[in-house]
């Protein structure tokens, strides 16, 4: 599909979803998850490589705990539901984000899925949990000091690819293009070192209701785009 590799997303409108509909937040959030299922589906079969979407972000801690807890137990019974299929449709799993803070039967169901898809070389389905942009980047740098103090690293001859190297899509091309439902017009934090020359695609359409139909129509416009990363065509 051109030169589309990378599709990140920004899952956004679950919680207005269910206001609208006189529903609890955690309502919309297992509405959410039955429309990640079909864009998971339809990359794969459309061929797309990388798919990375915006599951919970390090600000997302500020939420009511019974909102947090229900998201983690929302991930686990997705991974119980759908690997078989994950793994039957060739999907392979990726985790960005710091875990070590994540609850113990949350890490043990991100690692039988990890585990379970590792060798699958389909769709690269990478879920970005306890994940901040700027944290990231943060990490990052300090994985520099540390190999510069240990002189594993030259400051003067360090590049932006050997930056790129120490990010957690170290071995993910930066996305073509980034979706937000919800018609919020930001990136909020996600994929902020990757996102410098990534096509934005923002549709008023909450996440619970964004088909693979809608999904198509975001994948149209972008095959729309002059990409010419400051240069010109």
């Amino acid at each position: 599909m051109r030169d589309l590799q990378h599709v990140a997303i920004i899952m956004d409108g679950n919680g207005r979803w269910a206001k609208e509909r006189g529903l609890n937040r955690l309502r919309g959030h297992y509405a959410g998850v039955e429309s990640l299922i079909e864009i998971v589906r339809t990359s794969s079969d459309l061929g797309i490589k990388y798919l990375t979407v915006y599951a919970f972000s390090t600000e997302n801690w500020k939420r009511p705990l019974e909102e947090i807890s229900g998201l983690f137990k929302l991930l686990i019974s997705f991974v119980a539901r759908e690997l078989e299929n994950l793994v039957q449709n060739n999907v392979k799993v990726g985790i960005l984000g710091e875990r070590s803070v994540l609850p113990e039967d949350v890490n043990r169901s991100i690692d039988k899925a990890l585990e379970s898809t590792k060798n699958c070389t389909g769709l690269s389905f990478n879920i970005a949990l306890n994940y901040g942009g700027r944290a990231e980047i943060l990490r990052a740098a300090k994985k520099f000091a540390a190999q510069c103090a240990q002189g594993e690293a030259d400051a003067e001859n360090f590049s932006e690819n050997d930056f790129s190297k120490l990010m957690y899509t170290a071995d993910i091309p930066d996305p073509d293009l980034i979706i937000r439902t919800g018609g919020e017009r930001r990136l909020s934090n996600f994929l902020t070192w990757q996102s410098a020359y990534s096509e934005l695609y923002v549709t008023d359409i909450y996440w619970p209701d964004f088909s693979p139909e809608e999904y198509e129509k975001a994948l149209d416009d972008y095959r729309q785009r002059d990409r010419r990363f400051g240069g010109i065509k």
